[in-house]
């Protein structure tokens, strides 16, 4: 019912989408998109690429008058590194230069990178930049874009989320019993996206000790939604289940390893005791628990409380002092290519993480309440919320 395609190379001159399945009566607003995108490109730690990109969206169909319409949308975003690739990276042939090509053409390709598996899969070993300009994490910019989109809808129902960050390399955040408003609100406020301070300025000190080593950092963060009711996703097939699309969208966040929800992992070692969440009733008749364990999802299916995702990112695998490699042209064994890179990236993709989960539960309401407007998705809304006691 939701879906949406992207398109675009890293130095190509834009990244491009399409949403399908949108509903009519939303408000889609640049500057609300274009807030996202700014916080993806100026966490702490990131590179000399956001230092030329300024990530400002265009809407180019699917909106009349600030509202959408029920049409595909179209998004766009500029690359302004373009200009300084045109000649390399051209699709027309009359632009293109062979010669500044070659110069330009990667064949030492960077473990931790799709490089050599891309590569050998699409026959692209005599230049691997056939395969890093689309596998890039440029290409997250414009699922921000889309997933803002997404965030908006949910938002329209009274559901919000956020991210923080709780560790980057040894810096951590210790265990955090604040509100949901107040650790979104500090969070938000933090360059690392850490609700601690102190954490904060250990988490930057790691950051600052691993550049000026020539080396990266990963970490883990965690996104929450609040506000979602009992019932989203489905427990009756395996690719229905909300968890596991939501996992499937996180994991496909360049350098995110690991997903769990609730206590997760970190659960291993409890009895189902001391592991699972008791149900209780309101006075007024409402079904609630009073730990969040299981990170409000059971058998697939939202169960009220709040959605809480974690996700381990790994160091960023492009390294100011490059890792052994192979140079596929020689044969020869040699230091890996050296790209233009960040140095962690763990609170940008805690914000790209948004925008995914965002979309992914979006989509997810929309099967559940559907609905070619706002308006009646909002009345279908109402009345299951009313049917269900969960009002």
């Amino acid at each position: 019912m939701l879906r949406f395609l992207t398109a675009g190379e890293s130095h190509g001159p834009a990244l491009t989408a399409i949403i399908e399945g949108f509903p009519a009566g939303v408000e889609l607003s640049k500057d609300r998109i274009n807030a996202q995108l700014e916080r993806r490109r100026t966490t702490y730690g990131r590179g000399g690429r956001m230092k030329i990109e300024k990530d400002q969206v265009e809407i180019l169909a699917g909106v009349r008058g600030g509202l959408t319409l029920g049409s595909p949308l179209a998004l766009q975003i500029v690359n302004l590194d373009w200009k300084n690739w045109r000649e390399v990276m051209s699709g027309d042939p009359l632009e293109y230069d062979a010669e500044k090509a070659a110069e330009k053409a990667v064949t030492r390709p960077r473990p931790g990178h799709a490089d050599l598996a891309g590569g050998l899969k699409y026959h692209h070993c005599e230049d691997l930049r056939n395969v890093l300009e689309r596998a890039s994490a440029r290409e997250t910019a414009i699922r921000v874009a889309v997933g803002t989109a997404g965030r908006i809808l949910i938002e329209s129902l009274n559901c919000h989320l956020f991210s923080h960050v709780v560790q980057i390399g040894g810096a951590r955040l210790a265990e955090c019993s604040l509100p949901a408003r107040e650790l979104a609100e500090m969070a938000s406020s933090s360059p690392v996206g850490c609700a601690d301070p102190g954490a904060a300025a250990a988490m930057m000190s790691e950051i600052d000790k691993a550049a000026a080593g020539g080396d990266t950092l990963g970490g883990i963060f965690e996104v929450i939604c609040t506000g979602l009711p009992a019932g989203i996703g489905s427990y009756v097939h395996w690719d229905r289940r909300l968890d596991s699309r939501l996992a499937a969208a996180v994991i496909s966040i360049p350098s995110v390893k690991g997903v769990d929800f609730g206590l997760g992992f970190r659960g291993a070692a409890h009895s189902g005791a001391a592991y699972h969440d008791q149900i209780q009733r309101s006075p007024q008749g409402v079904f609630y628990r009073p730990t969040n364990r299981a990170g409000g999802l059971e058998g697939g299916v939202t169960n009220g409380e709040p959605l809480v995702l974690r996700a381990v990112v790994k160091p960023v695998p492009t390294l100011g002092k490059p890792l052994s490699s192979v140079d596929l042209k020689t044969g020869a064994n040699c230091p890996a290519a050296a790209e233009r890179s960040d140095v962690c990236v763990v609170p940008a993709a805690a914000v790209l993480a948004e925008a995914v989960v965002a979309w992914e539960i979006a989509a997810a309401l929309l099967e559940k309440f559907g609905g070619d407007s706002l308006s009646e998705i909002e009345d279908n809304y109402r009345r299951f919320l009313a049917s269900s006691g969960q009002i």
